[in-house]
């Protein structure tokens, strides 16, 4: 049985959902990306430092927060630390579904 996978379009995917800020931030990644010769890996990379950027972020508000400066506001650093929490949990489910996608391949009969 000859079986042929066609790459999935993430772009198209998020038009159809009802997303088209996001299917138009997908096709310049993808525009940017094919200029730069960009990887998977490049790119995984990118949101890694970009999440780990943002809980950095949110921890030195919470610092500043319990320290008493006035410059820095609560509801700020709420929604730094929602935000970083968001980040990290996206992060945790695509590290699973990759995972998960490596043992199915690795289960296959050939």
């Amino acid at each position: 049985m000859d079986m042929k996978l066609k790459p999935f379009d993430f772009a198209q995917a998020a038009a159809r959902a009802g997303m088209p800020q996001v299917a138009e931030r997908v096709r310049q990644s993808t525009a940017a990306g094919a200029a730069e010769g960009a990887s998977f890996h490049t790119s995984f990379s990118q949101a890694l430092r970009s999440v780990s950027a943002t809980q950095l972020q949110a921890s030195q508000q919470q610092q500043q927060v319990q320290l008493g400066n006035p410059s820095v506001s609560l509801e700020e650093t709420m929604v730094s630390m929602q935000k970083a929490q968001i980040g990290f949990q996206a992060t945790l489910h695509v590290r699973n579904k990759l995972v998960q996608a490596y043992t199915d391949i690795m289960n296959m009969q050939v």
